[in-house]
């Protein structure tokens, strides 16, 4: 049983009665309580009761992160009573759901819909706790309370801050495409057309038959290749958990990693998806022709850093394993820690990269380049030299990656997408992919 306000209002107006009239006697206070308690418990009788009633949700099941989202809730009140009181659609708090609660007046018989407007702070499924229902009687002295279940989640996605870098880089893209066909195929190019050889053609591109049937020499013009395959792998161990800005470094990866993947499948190349620490976390495989962003986007939403050192030659497994045999662009979304990679990755790479072109891309951390700036204290000093040896270390494992062949990308978070998207563009120009 639920009391209200106007119950505890009239209790004390019954103290206050019984001390002026001057008769303050055990009986005459046990009389009191005994009605206030009789008339307590017969309006909590009276109320409707809240476990009869019917429950049911529609509204929103996904969003980006930083946008809202509306769930509705339905009170269906079959009892031959009025249901009068408070509701309250009670969500994680990190879904940051508005109002917390409401009056609530249902008559026998109807329906109201109610709407819970939720905010969420972090990626996941948000997943409704409970409707909490409180039923008061007529009186409005006391009630009934209970909470009821009624299951519904809200997918919340990664925001894709990037986007907006998109049309630039299509743009691009489509100047690539557009720019006079190449002479010379090179290894990620494919055959276009044939035309007349004019001064100045390479002679290796001379098509013999064509020329042996015609009047004329032709040539074979190339253009660069569609239809490649790209795999992007997010790297979710500790270090992907460290914060650059207030952002944690796995949510800067997969915001560049959903601006490549947009871009390659608008290049018509096939993007497949790995999360991958000690095992793999999720996998999206290219199904098809056409973007695949969606998908990604759906795996990314679970995924959140794991507090484990990754395991460098399963991943190396998994993708010589389960990707199939053709080359591909290898992209691999992790930290720069000299320490792991040299221990870690570094050993392996002649296995990967002798089937597969490899990008490793990072997030650098400004904070650390800012420390390294500072001066004028001995506190600053000592931190700008350990900045300074956290910096050599990176430019280190950064020129012993492309000694070896791998191809290397270190920006900053705001830069870090459009620049990993500038270096998929430039391995295209080249005919690299």
């Amino acid at each position: 049983m639920a009391v209200t306000g106007r119950s505890v209002l009239v209790a004390l107006f019954a103290v206050g009665a019984v001390l002026i009239s001057g008769r303050l006697s055990a009986l005459v206070t046990a009389v009191a309580l005994a009605l206030l308690a009789l008339l307590l418990v017969l309006d909590a009788l009276l109320a409707a009761s809240p476990g009869a009633l019917h429950l049911s949700r529609e509204g929103d099941t996904s969003l980006r992160l930083g946008d809202s989202a509306t769930v509705y809730l339905t009170v269906h009140n079959p009892t031959r009573r009025t249901l009068r009181g408070r509701i309250r659609d009670a969500w994680p708090p990190s879904a940051h759901s508005r109002p917390r609660s409401r009056s609530l007046h249902v008559p026998s018989g109807e329906r109201r819909r109610i709407g819970t407007e939720l905010t969420p702070t972090r990626r996941g499924d948000a997943r409704a706790a409970g409707v909490t229902v409180r039923s008061i009687g007529p009186l409005g002295l006391a009630g009934r309370q209970r909470t009821l279940s009624t299951p519904w989640a809200v997918r919340v996605l990664p925001p894709f801050h990037s986007r907006r870098h998109l049309p630039g880089k299509l743009s691009r893209l489509r100047e690539l495409e557009g720019q006079h066909t190449v002479m010379v195929r090179g290894q990620g190019s494919e055959f276009d057309s044939l035309r007349d050889y004019v001064p100045g053609d390479d002679v290796r591109s001379i098509d013999w038959r064509a020329t042996a049937r015609g009047e004329g020499v032709v040539v074979r013009t190339w253009r660069p290749e569609r239809d490649r395959r790209l795999l992007v792998v997010l790297d979710t161990g500790r270090t992907s958990a460290g914060r650059v800005g207030d952002t944690p470094r796995l949510d800067h990866a997969m915001d560049a990693a959903l601006l490549l993947s947009a871009l390659a499948g608008k290049a018509g190349d096939r993007v497949d998806f790995l999360a991958h620490d000690r095992r793999v976390r999720a996998q999206v495989k290219a199904s098809g022709k056409g973007s695949q962003v969606s998908r990604i986007v759906e795996a990314m939403a679970l995924l959140e850093p794991e507090l484990v050192e990754s395991d460098p030659a399963d991943l190396v497994g998994t993708i010589l394993g389960t990707q199939g045999r053709s080359r591909k662009l290898v992209v691999l979304l992790t930290d720069l820690d000299a320490t792991v990679l040299e221990e870690g990755l570094l050993p392996r790479l002649p296995a990967l990269t002798s089937r597969h072109l490899l990008l490793i891309a990072s997030v650098r951390d400004p904070a650390v380049e800012a420390m390294a700036e500072e001066r004028g204290t001995p506190e600053a000093l000592y931190r700008a030299a350990s900045a300074e040896r956290t910096l050599g270390e990176r430019r280190r494992i950064t020129a012993e990656l492309r000694r070896l062949g791998v191809e290397v990308v270190d920006a900053g978070p705001e830069q870090i997408a459009p620049a990993l998207a500038d270096a998929y563009l430039d391995l295209k120009a080249r005919g690299r992919l």
